[in-house]
């Protein structure tokens, strides 16, 4: 039932898009296969590295995208004793070490080198495999050809030296105008790595040596003259030695590389592993979402991320005890598409990805998510549209738990009203019985009056709007909506009398609960009204309350600049006292000296430092306490509503000091601010206003959706098309590179012919936009596949 759920909420499309975006085909493989964690503490942990790695990537520090080839299928090959691998598969593990080192640099490029974070420890416990990509690269150049060793050297000097004499011999053929006229060509060929050439039939007793090969028409015969036969001998010999010696070199090559099997497994599983959490941050950069906090289900200007630019944001909260939420309302209104949403998003948090929502929003880690949406009745399996519904609801029944989020559609439809509303009520009694989360979506009238009745229940509905006769898709909690189904079937074309017909049915039965509708929306709209006036009342006294205190605090320090003024003088006068004390006792000293004139002396002076030093203790004591007033009232100045840093100021924000832009206050003295296109809630005192930088408020532009555009891919496939199919698709790819900022590409158009392989670069060559194109490296794909780098 869980794979089903995945299906049907569309999650495939979602791994599908995430696995696009790594640069390895293992990673992508692995990214389509996996699942949602279900686990708490594995979502945590899931999502710190991700969350890290786009801000590593939303930093703008130049990332390395280098494709780290497949080298799985090699690992066992080194366990077997003896083994050589050839020069293509060397190459490639040479390649994914070397590539893998420069992600690991990447990675551990930003912040503090003394911050262990998760992601950095992740990075630093990987093996040092450098010594794999030395082994390889001693043998092979940066092209993956073998590199001219010494040891292979004076092997080559010979065999070039046949070739000539070989070439020489020839030449007495070729260019004998005796001889000449007896070839069909004059250029020799080769067979089976030996010199032959091409004699007319007619011609085959007059150059005597070995027959290699004729011709489909019998009309030309290839022959290896006598002369040359030995030459070529000596040739195949010299060449049999090169390969033994280039075996031996690659069998020790082997075994170096061999002796570092446990060390490259390792850093091969963590590389991949890595490449999964980049894949991951780029597909959460790329759609600007925001990481879901771990609480309630909440969701915040929740967009359905695969709908595009048509897809309406809703906001749905389950708050405090809330474990089941009915929602009614009219068709087409974006009941299911709520359901859809919701569970959408809570597998995607779950897979570690950023959601295309406001701050604010948060979800529960669920331990599965189970849903019945659609019809999926069957003639095969004799199975209604009723049928088919609890079918699946007896299987979510048997694995839903506590921890588990059920989403129903349309539950107790295709029967009877009276009696699929029954087994509705009993169907909600069981879950809510077992604590179940539980999102509904219904058309019966009980099931509203339900939702009242029953503790950790809440109704919610679709918003219409009567005037237009269509839906908002604003979700409405705590008030159910009317079906409307006569509204939306006038909208949809019903003829005019069926419709008054239907009004006049309706008109005597419904009109109570309507209006008790109309009167909870109502209402609703009173409170949100009051609550927002109460807001702006608790901001205009809490400023008012500021003005206060600042300008109390302003008179205390004034108080206490004229008692500092006071103390002054005194200290002033202790001065000129202890000046005029020293003259008198002087003046004792030259007269006559007693003991009671010095003592009375020394007494005036003691009880006026006593005095100086208890004003000098009273204004300390003032001072702390000024003090201290002083940074209460910082204190609150930067509470969110009244923060020195106001909304649209440039920052430098988090432990990193990395520039961005305040947006918005957050709740618990944070603010949401936008790191390059990555927007986070960083806590205030970790703020800094950018020294030099505008601080007041500044407009914030959204950006473009370009949802509706196709995505640019990192490969785009050509094979198959006609030229002229092939190049609408390429200057389609270019448009979306150009928009995402994608600034390499590869293009597959085969070999074949040549005819798309030449027009695809005649296109390139004239596109503005394009700065280099050229040809794969060979294991890469070679002359069937063109690298296109655009100008920045």
């Amino acid at each position: 039932m869980y794979e089903k759920t995945l299906s049907l909420l569309e999650f495939d499309a979602i791994r599908r898009k995430v696995a696009e975006a790594a640069a390895s085909a293992e990673a992508a493989d692995r990214i389509r296969a996996e699942l949602p964690r279900r686990k708490p503490q594995d979502v945590a942990e899931l999502k710190a590295l991700v969350s890290e790695t786009a801000v590593r990537i939303a930093s703008g520090d130049e990332e390395k995208r280098d494709p780290l080839p497949s080298i799985a299928f090699l690992l066992p090959k080194l366990d077997v004793d003896g083994t050589s691998l050839e020069v293509d598969e060397a190459f490639a593990l040479g390649l994914f070490v070397e590539r893998g080192e420069t992600l690991k640099r990447w990675l551990l490029g930003g912040g503090s080198p003394e911050e262990i974070t998760p992601l950095r420890k992740l990075v630093l416990e990987m093996p040092d495999c450098a010594a794999v990509s030395r082994a390889v690269f001693r043998v092979l150049d940066k092209e993956g050809n073998l590199r001219d060793l010494p040891e292979f050297q004076e092997i080559n000097r010979r065999i070039r030296g046949l070739a000539r004499d070989a070439d020489t011999l020839i030449a007495r053929y070729t260019q004998s105008e005796e001889t000449r006229r007896l070839l069909q060509s004059a250029v020799p060929s080769q067979r089976d790595g030996r010199i032959v050439l091409a004699i007319k039939a007619n011609f085959r007793g007059r150059i005597k040596g070995i027959v290699h090969e004729v011709s489909a028409t019998g009309q030309t015969l290839f022959i290896e003259p006598e002369e040359v036969v030995e030459k070529n001998n000596e040739i195949l010999i010299e060449r049999r030695k090169l390969d033994a010696e280039i075996l031996r070199i690659l069998r020790n090559m082997t075994r170096d590389i061999a002796e570092h099997r446990q060390a490259l497994g390792d850093f091969h599983e963590a590389a991949i592993y890595l490449e999964t959490i980049r894949a991951r941050a780029r597909y959460s950069v790329e759609t600007k979402g925001c990481f879901a906090g771990l609480g309630n289900l909440v969701l915040k200007k929740a967009r359905h991320p695969l709908l595009g630019p048509q897809a309406a944001p809703i906001d749905f909260a389950m708050h405090g005890d809330t474990r089941t939420v009915i929602i009614t309302g009219p068709n087409t209104g974006g009941k299911t598409a709520t359901l859809k949403t919701v569970g959408l998003f809570a597998l995607m948090n779950q897979f570690g990805l950023a959601l295309p929502a406001e701050e604010g929003t948060s979800l529960p880690v669920f331990d599965g998510l189970y849903a019945d949406i659609g019809d999926e009745q069957s003639l095969s399996q004799s199975l209604s549209t009723f049928s088919a519904h609890m079918t699946n609801i007896a299987a979510i029944i048997q694995a839903a738990t506590e921890r588990s989020l059920v989403l129903l559609d349309e539950l107790g439809s295709g029967t009877d009203p009276e009696e699929g509303s029954a087994i509705a009520m009993a169907i909600l009694d069981h879950f809510i019985e077992k604590k179940v989360r539980l999102i509904t979506t219904t058309h019966h009238g009980v099931l509203k009056n339900y939702g009242y009745t029953r503790e950790n229940v809440e109704n919610a509905s679709v918003e219409f709007d009567a005037r237009t006769l269509s839906p908002t898709y604003r979700i409405l909690m705590g008030i159910p909506g009317e079906s409307r189904a006569v509204d939306v079937a006038a909208r949809n074309g019903l003829q005019a009398d069926i419709i008054a017909h239907a009004r006049s049915y309706l008109a005597d039965r419904s009109s109570d609960v309507s209006a008790l509708i109309a009167g909870l929306k109502r209402k609703q709209q009173e409170l949100e009204a009051g609550e927002a006036l109460r807001k702006q009342e608790e901001t205009r006294l809490r400023e008012e309350r500021r003005k206060a205190d600042l300008k109390a605090l302003r008179l205390r320090q004034k108080e206490a600049e004229l008692k500092a003024g006071a103390v002054g003088n005194l200290r002033r006068l202790l001065d000129e006292s202890r000046k005029t004390l020293e003259n008198l006792v002087r003046e004792v000293r030259e007269g006559e000296l007693t003991k009671e004139k010095t003592r009375k002396v020394k007494e005036f002076l003691r009880e006026l430092e006593e005095a100086a030093a208890f004003q000098d203790a009273g204004l300390e004591e003032e001072a702390q306490v000024l003090a201290e007033e002083s940074r209460r009232f910082e204190a609150d100045a930067m509470k969110p509503v009244f923060s020195k840093i106001s909304p649209g100021a440039e920052v430098l924000a988090g432990a990193y000091k990395r520039p961005g832009v305040a947006l918005r206050p957050d709740k618990k003295d944070s603010w949401i601010v936008e790191i390059g296109s990555l927007r986070m809630s960083v806590p205030e005192k970790d703020l800094r206003p950018l020294p030099g930088a505008k601080t007041g408020k500044k407009p914030v532009i959204a950006p473009p959706d370009l949802a509706s555009t196709a995505p640019a891919q990192f490969e785009i496939s050509l094979r198959g098309m006609r030229l002229d199919e092939a190049l609408d698709a390429l200057r389609r790819q270019l448009d979306a590179a150009v928009l995402s900022g994608l600034q390499e590409f590869s293009v597959v158009h085969g070999k074949g012919d040549g005819i798309l392989q030449r027009g695809v670069h005649e296109f390139l060559k004239v596109q503005p936009q394009v700065a280099d194109y050229y040809f794969s490296r060979p294991e890469l794909g070679g002359f069937g596949r063109t690298e296109v780098v655009l100008k920045l």
